[in-house]
């Protein structure tokens, strides 16, 4: 091959996005009481990477997140996703007459994993997300944020590619969630799982993602997207978490302003 054939060459083809939406739209309702929830969404979250979407309420970040789902169907536009979803919501959810172990089994077996192998797979996903010696213990004897690691376990029992998280760590303590951005950060690297994170918390979606897409108000838009350079480990106070989160901040007062009137 020449130089110039090797130069003119086409290069390998890159893989496909994990989860990729061309002007998505949501409308519910119909007529002059419907309501234009998202409005021509684009956006491609590539294998691997972790997407943070902020927002102001009723922004549709949360519709947006059940639309990659497939819980709700979009209005319009197109939506491709490449690999298994599990939703992971605000509350852990977890059935109160089931122990840890049993709740991530129950996953297991809508799975159709044999029951003989159920009990020690549970155990090895709550091994993931540290709660060995809690595998026995009923939901009312954990912690708030050891409820949402067993919920974070149950959804990767479900064997997903992607992990679509709907504020789950909202309703912890600060120190609690602290801890739990170290695990899910650490689970997510160790499977190479694709993160699509929706939080109203401008510094968590700083202190967690690889990029912080910014939807405005209703009806939601991207309205800016910050690609996180700050290397990790990361820490929530950092100065750097901290000059990104109110850059984003900045941006989202503006488009909160800027449908106000």
């Amino acid at each position: 091959m020449t130089l110039a054939e090797e130069q003119s060459a086409p290069g390998p083809t890159p893989a496909p996005a994990a989860i990729s939406l061309r002007s998505v739209s949501k409308r519910y309702g119909h007529g002059r009481d419907s309501v234009l929830a998202l409005d021509g969404v684009s956006l491609d979250v590539q294998v691997g990477e972790f997407v943070c979407i902020v927002g102001a309420s009723g922004c549709g970040k949360s519709t947006l997140l059940s639309i990659v789902s497939g819980l709700d169907p979009a209005t319009s536009g197109e939506l491709v996703v490449n690999g298994r979803t599990a939703f992971m919501f605000q509350e852990s959810a977890l059935l109160p007459w089931r122990t840890a172990s049993r709740n991530v089994e129950l996953a297991l077996k809508l799975r159709g994993v044999p029951r003989r192998e159920r009990r020690e797979r549970a155990l090895e996903l709550l091994a993931l997300v540290r709660l060995t010696d809690f595998a026995d213990k009923m939901p009312h004897e954990l912690s708030g944020g050891m409820r949402q690691r067993v919920a974070l376990a149950r959804a990767l029992a479900q064997d997903a590619d992607i992990l679509l998280m709907d504020e789950p760590f909202g309703a912890l303590d600060a120190i609690t969630r602290d801890v739990l951005h170290d695990e899910i950060e650490r689970v997510a690297a160790e499977r190479n799982l694709t993160v699509l994170f929706v939080t109203h918390n401008v510094r968590e979606a700083s202190r967690l993602g690889d990029r912080v897409v910014l939807l405005s108000s209703r009806p939601g838009r991207v309205a800016a997207e910050f690609p996180v350079h700050v290397p990790r480990p990361r820490r929530i106070e950092s100065p750097e978490i901290s000059t990104l989160a109110a850059e984003v901040t900045t941006k989202l007062r503006e488009e909160v302003r800027r449908h106000a009137h």
